[in-house]
């Protein structure tokens, strides 16, 4: 037996032996408030699809929810519905003050920890704060539109909605036993004084496919609804999942389809909509669903009293496999097995002289960066024009936003900024969450990398994608360097590069470098403009627009990145050389490059002296 079996599951998913991350933290905790869900005429994402809205509209790109998983094309969703019996709204997914609610911008308002996770995703483990009264939605907007932006933001804690412990501390874990067989387990702690009720919904659903026509409509099937209920999902593609649970209370069933009359006033085809389960709980509607035993969204039902510093513990199975049940016995052993073999994957990469702190820190955040994988759709060309058999968008959409992105379909999973104040990827933050992702995982680095320079990512005219609100913005050029810096960390831990992967990148990047030289050096000087190009993307000015004044900016910063990137292409043209002299002139010409860029940092262009450099300061200036 493998002295690394995490290790040894990382080979297999790479040689498609067994397909291991087929299952996969990938379910976002935001999708409302989003570009892609936007169709609206003046392009306002927070204001056309708001919280208040999110739990009973379909979405149309992706899903979101709370300790959630989902297969790897998002096909199928699992993920916690939680109500305490005072909050105005059943808890399906995190809650944050929007764009133009908070003093500060968007901010999720919530308490959430990813503890652990493995590269597979064989083990992980997640927490939620949950309070034990109503959750403080209108305080929270109310003081934080009060605030100026030179106060700080109004927290959750400031509320007192956590004082004297009243809250439940909610972890998830879920176990691989194989790719498609899983056990889920579910612990609540009551953390205050007095015994509180607490509602676990663990849901399972599918994204809404079918309204446009994409592929038949699933179906998930209560059975046994009178005895210890379990739920059957079939799906043309995916086969059949079985939900096997510890006895509930009850199981129920409605559709993932929005609720047209809350939301705009017109009648439902039927009661079973998206926000049932919320009608039948906090609405007190508890005749809804009665009869009613499939849907595309169903859930079982524990209903708890739990006693001060107890714990409630719940566990499921979430497996293809329809002759087996739910053995906690067998699950438990599964579980054990799984932490020591995560212990034993990441034990050599923390450093020698570590001690117990430091190892959690470093394990927590490595189980943050995997946590914040999500399956990120977005198709542009048919987000402009609509889909078929819905409402046509607006006509003023097809010359706005990303407009001229129309190539751009991406239907992947990837490494975000964050699931929740960012649940879209930003090439840049991407780029450097590989350096770290290479340490654990460089197959997925490389992956990600790649796909980013891929033809239905990369413009035709050589630009990477920034991120959804502006796809066009320029961020800064550090893509080489993360493929040089992923190449090496691979190097360095197994004793030779993937070179195939080196100049598959290359390639694709003497495109975008290219698409820098032609379009962000307006008068030919060597000097770099425009775009969020800031060591924190902020400026005195929106460089991405006219300046309000006559004139035009050299800008330090977008130049000192482009030196940096001609330096990062002569390094790969120099590994690359070693094997294949070819490349000998390529590494001469972004060494030229360089120069000509240092030179007209420091001194004359075209017989002008640029004076970006401050004597005084010590420090290069936009001029």
């Amino acid at each position: 037996m493998s002295k690394n079996p995490e290790k040894d599951r990382l080979l297999e998913d790479t040689a498609h032996k067994t397909f291991w991350k087929e299952w996969g933290p990938y379910l976002s905790e935001r999708e409302w408030g989003t570009v892609r869900e936007d169709y609206s005429a003046e392009g306002n994402p927070w204001a056309y699809l708001p919280h208040d809205h999110a739990r009973s509209k379909a979405y149309r790109w992706g899903e979101d929810g709370i300790a959630g998983i989902s297969d790897i094309h998002q096909k199928l969703c699992f993920a916690l519905a939680l109500w305490n019996h005072q909050d105005p709204i059943l808890k399906e997914r995190l809650y944050g003050v929007n764009g133009m609610e908070g003093n500060h911008g968007e901010d999720v308002k919530e308490l959430y920890y990813y503890l652990d996770n493995t590269p597979t995703h064989s083990y992980m483990k997640y927490l939620y704060k949950y309070p034990q009264k109503a959750y403080p939605y209108e305080e929270l907007v109310k003081t934080n539109q009060e605030r100026s932006k030179e106060d700080s933001e109004y927290e959750l804690l400031e509320t007192g909605i956590f004082d004297d412990n009243r809250y439940f501390d909610v972890e998830v874990e879920y176990i691989k036993n194989t790719p498609k067989d899983m056990y889920i387990r579910i612990t609540a702690v009551n953390r205050g004084d007095e015994a509180a009720p607490l509602l676990i919904l663990p849901t399972l659903w599918y994204r809404n496919t079918w309204d446009i026509g994409q592929e038949e409509k699933p179906k998930i099937r209560i059975k046994n609804p009178e005895n210890n209920p379990t739920l059957q999902a079939t799906h043309e593609e995916l086969g059949t999942y079985y939900l096997y649970g510890q006895e509930a209370d009850e199981a129920l069933a409605t559709e993932n389809e929005t609720n047209t009359k809350r939301l705009y006033q017109r009648d439902n085809a039927s009661p079973y909509v998206k926000d049932a389960f919320h009608d039948v709980f906090v609405a007190g509607n508890r005749r809804l669903l009665e009869g009613n035993e499939s849907g595309t969204k169903c859930c079982m039902v524990y209903d708890l009293m739990i006693d001060p510093s107890d714990t409630a513990e719940i566990w499921l199975r979430l497996t293809t496999r329809p002759e087996d049940s739910l053995n906690v016995e067998e699950a438990k052993e599964v579980r054990g097995k799984r932490i020591r073999e995560a212990d034993d994957f990441y034990e050599p990469l923390y450093p020698k002289t570590a001690g117990k702190a430091e190892k959690q820190l470093q394990r927590q955040a490595f189980a943050n960066l995997l946590w914040n994988k999500q399956f990120y759709h977005y198709v542009v060309e048919q987000w402009l024009e609509g889909d078929p058999g819905q409402p046509k968008p607006p006509e003023e959409r097809k010359n706005r936003r990303n407009s001229d992105w129309k190539h751009l379909y991406n239907r992947d999973v990837l490494n975000m900024p964050d699931k929740w104040e960012y649940p879209w990827y930003a090439s840049w933050d991407l780029a450097f969450h590989c350096i770290p992702l290479a340490l654990i995982d460089a197959e997925e680095a490389k992956k990600q990398l790649l796909l980013f320079l891929r033809e239905w990512y990369m413009h035709p005219s050589g630009q990477i994608p920034a991120y959804e609100w502006s796809l066009g913005e320029a961020n800064p050029p550090v893509h080489a360097w993360a493929c040089m810096r992923v190449f090496e960390i691979e190097r360095e831990q197994g004793g030779e590069g993937d070179r195939d992967f080196l100049k598959r990148a290359f390639h694709k990047l003497l495109l975008n470098f290219t698409w820098w030289v032609n379009r962000k050096d307006r008068h030919g000087h060597n000097i770099f403009q425009g775009g969020f190009l800031g060591l924190d993307n902020i400026g005195l000015f929106d460089r991405s627009k006219p300046l309000p004044i006559d004139g035009h900016m050299e800008q330090a910063d977008g130049t000192s990145w482009m030196a940096m990137y001609a330096l990062n292409m002569m390094k790969i043209s120099l590994e690359l050389a070693a094997e294949d002299p070819a490349y000998e002139d390529l590494a001469s010409k972004f060494f030229e490059h360089f120069i000509r860029i240092s030179e007209a940092f420091n001194g004359l262009v075209s017989g002008e002296e640029v004076k970006l450099w401050d004597e005084e300061d010590g420090f290069f200036y936009d001029r």
